[in-house]
């Protein structure tokens, strides 16, 4: 089967690479001249953190060359540049602009274009933006614009994009309609340089033109006040200074990519790893001391001579079963839903060797925010190439828990996840396109994603499946009893499936706690995300956990006489789906003050398509269930 998935790695790459042209800037240094272009490219607009509230207003992002904002245009007209596919889907609009910037060659109050004329509803437009704390992306050489910023170490960190206005102590909006650019360079030979930093300040100003093509610039002191009574008419205008820098091309990202608070990442990691230990600790406990108990017991019984096996003491002691030794004939019982179980099995190792591989791919860098887009490209394709592992995995736990519908089964398992997460992607699409915002993504792009899906993934699941079907599964250690044990009613509270489940779901959740908080940042603020060694580690204790207290609770489920224990398991860990969306309400509501329903649809829309995805992968190790539970049976059989 390797050749059929080398031959689909061959076509998709080949779909993407004549639809989209992959490009990952900042891989390989582009060597400029005295005087060369050095190309300024333009995003889009994002909202930013108020700086008066330090709350977000809102998630939508504008295209930059929106008719309302009236910015300059390049001749010919505003050309878009190549972009990969998880670039598209996270919003990034790149085009030209008309700035000139030439190497080493500085400018001040240059005009950008001719007068702009703002109608009074355009005014309106550009004041909400400016009221939201909407930001400015550009990007030069692959570099983001950035402003600068002291760290509490009196560290320089660059965060990306500027301010699109601000507001004045009397309430007004001023637009910043001039830019001082400042471009760091690297000599790295005689006649070669390297652009390897952008900051850039904007500035309110009243220009005024002298002439056709002369400008003279204005002052801070008299900022661009955009009409409320008529129009208004805007001069762009920037200044460009370049500056001699040591920081060389291979580490021009440092100043982007910035650790924050290092110390509660490693203070939250050492509380997971002690969490791990004392886990482990129990299992161990469960799987080793109690078994050598009950196997020491039988030989003991074994040592006895046969005709003193009718002594009254001996009788009662081999009678003496308790807990999970009852229920071994019912243990093997199908559960309700099996079909489900093991769809939502499969494709929770699909996530979950997705998210592995993305970051073992990240760790070393090969997936740094430098390629812009490549993370998010990386999770695409590796979610449809393990599409294989999807149907192999749901069609042996299939086997495993003896069920019959294997049409079923082949059909739903490359439909069911992906079928509800591009049904939920494209609904919430819908919210951002009524905003005409540019995250929307396109319908190209869109059938592109089907094609990949259908084309792909689904023949590789089916792959997957059939594989799995072929192969004899494991014979179960007991015999099932026809009639099903009666379930005792659980008396202790921490074992009834609702408190047992949240307190038990609560540990995974607190492994990975701090990355989710910098992830959500990193989603909805536009910040940088680059602490993959982090998480990483992170991740590790999650699964760790995970797997652990999912034993441990199915062992007590057991010792409890409830043999029904598949599901319990599954969802025992996978609730911790629960805490992740309950803590980005929580997030949001301090970090958020969105202006309009729609985004706080989208917010909330999001937040549960993550919360559920992760509750399907934590879920995934109910496997450790199997493999225990088979364990213990076959324990009990040879005892």
């Amino acid at each position: 089967m390797w050749y059929f998935q080398l031959a689909y790695v061959f076509i998709l790459s080949s779909i993407i690479q004549s639809t989209l042209s992959f490009y990952l800037p900042g891989v390989a240094p582009t060597n400029y001249k005295l005087g060369d272009l050095v190309p300024l490219t333009v995003n889009h607009l994002i909202p930013s953190i108020s700086q008066r509230e330090s709350r977000l207003r809102s998630v939508f992002a504008y295209d930059y060359y929106r008719e309302e904002l009236h910015f300059c245009k390049p001749d010919g007209g505003p050309q878009p540049v190549r972009e990969s596919l998880g670039s598209i889907l996270f919003g990034d609009r790149i085009q030209t602009s008309p700035f000139v910037l030439k190497m080493g060659e500085n400018e001040t109050c240059k005009s950008a274009c001719g007068p702009q004329t703002l109608t009074l509803n355009d005014a309106a437009f550009v004041d909400l933006l400016i009221g939201q704390d909407y930001s400015v992306r550009w990007l030069v050489d692959g570099l983001p614009a950035a402003q600068l910023m002291i760290t509490e170490d009196d560290e320089d960190v660059y965060l990306p994009g500027f301010a699109l206005g601000s507001i004045q102590s009397n309430g007004r909006r001023a637009l910043n309609n001039h830019y001082d650019i400042y471009v760091d360079y690297h000599q790295a030979s005689d006649e070669t340089y390297r652009v390897v930093g952008v900051i850039v300040r904007p500035d309110s100003r009243k220009n005024k033109m002298s002439g056709d093509t002369d400008v003279q610039c204005g002052d801070s002191k008299h900022p661009m006040i955009l009409s409320e009574d008529g129009d208004t008419t805007v001069i762009f205008t920037y200044s460009v200074t370049w500056i001699a820098s040591d920081t060389s091309f291979a580490t021009r990202w440092d100043k982007y990519l910035h650790v924050e608070n290092p110390r509660i990442h490693w203070f939250v990691l050492s509380i997971s790893a002690a969490l791990v230990v004392v886990l482990c600790l129990m299992v161990s406990t469960v799987l080793v001391r109690t078994l050598r108990k009950d196997i020491a017991r039988y030989n003991r019984l074994d040592s006895i001579a046969m005709d003193d096996l009718n002594s009254t003491s001996l009788v009662d002691d081999v009678q003496d079963d308790s807990g999970w030794k009852l229920v071994h004939g019912d243990v093997y019982r199908p559960p309700s839903h099996t079909l489900l179980l093991s769809i939502l099995v499969g494709n929770g190792a699909q996530l979950f060797l997705m998210s592995a591989f993305t970051l073992l791919f990240a760790v070393p860098g090969f997936l740094s925010p430098s390629s812009r887009g490549s993370l998010s490209t990386m999770m695409i394709l590796l979610f449809i190439l393990f599409s294989f592992a999807s149907g192999y995995v749901s069609s042996r736990t299939y086997h495993y828990l003896q069920g019959s519908q294997w049409k079923s089964l082949f059909i739903l398992t490359p439909l069911v996840l992906p079928g509800t997460i591009f049904g939920s992607f494209f609904l919430l699409n819908l919210f951002v396109w009524a905003r005409a915002s540019s995250g929307a993504v396109p319908l190209r792009t869109m059938l592109l994603l089907i094609s990949m899906w259908f084309l792909i993934s689904v023949p590789l699941s089916l792959g997957g499946s059939w594989m799995g079907f072929k192969r004899t599964s494991p014979k179960h250690a007991v015999k099932t009893n026809q009639i099903p044990r009666q379930i005792p009613a659980q008396a202790q509270t921490y074992l009834r499936p609702i408190p047992s489940t949240m307190m038990a779901a609560a540990l995974p959740f607190l492994a990975i706690w701090v990355e989710v908080y910098f992830i959500l940042s990193s989603i909805w603020q536009d910040r940088i995300y680059y602490m993959f060694g982090f998480l990483f580690l992170c991740f590790f204790l999650m699964i760790m956990t995970s797997a652990l207290i999912t034993v441990l609770t199915t062992y007590f489920v057991l010792c409890s006489e409830d043999y029904r224990w598949q599901w319990r398991a599954f969802y025992t860990s996978g609730s911790s789906g629960i805490y992740i969306f309950a803590y980005a309400m929580i997030w949001g509501a301090k970090e958020m003050s969105l202006a309009s329903w729609t985004a706080v649809i989208v917010f909330v829309g999001y937040s549960a398509v993550i919360a559920a995805l992760w509750f399907i992968v934590t879920g995934e190790f109910i496997l450790f269930s199997f493999i225990d539970s088979y364990t213990f049976q076959v324990s009990h059989h040879l005892l």
